[in-house]
């Protein structure tokens, strides 16, 4: 699938201090944090009592929110509607997998410059 390019360098910076608050309204605790020009990885420790649909749907709506307001010029790449994000996400589990490993495979994403 195409994705065109969303993101400039100064919106993946706004946009971990935003899903870093909404974490902590959640309880939980963002590990790692990184994108590219079109999506973003969070690699977030959170407790079993949240939901991560709920989770997701916060970080996206908030995240949409906040950051259409403070940068209108992210408007251009709405499709037929007035948000950010599309409808799915994927989320994994890594508890299996050392953590080392997951922070670097984060790390290596090439965030928009």
């Amino acid at each position: 699938m195409f994705r065109h390019r969303v993101f400039t360098d100064v919106h993946p910076t706004r946009m971990e201090e935003i899903m870093r608050s909404v974490c902590v309204d959640f309880e939980c605790e963002p590990v790692e944090f990184n994108g590219e020009d079109n999506h973003v990885h969070l690699l977030v420790h959170f407790p079993p009592k949240v939901a991560v649909a709920k989770l997701v749907n916060s970080l996206e709506g908030v995240s949409s929110r906040r950051l259409r307001q403070e940068f209108p010029d992210l408007a251009r790449h709405y499709w037929r509607a007035n948000k950010l994000w599309s409808g799915s996400y994927f989320a994994g589990t890594v508890g299996g997998a050392p953590l080392y490993m997951v922070k670097q495979y984060t790390e290596q994403q090439n965030r928009p410059v």
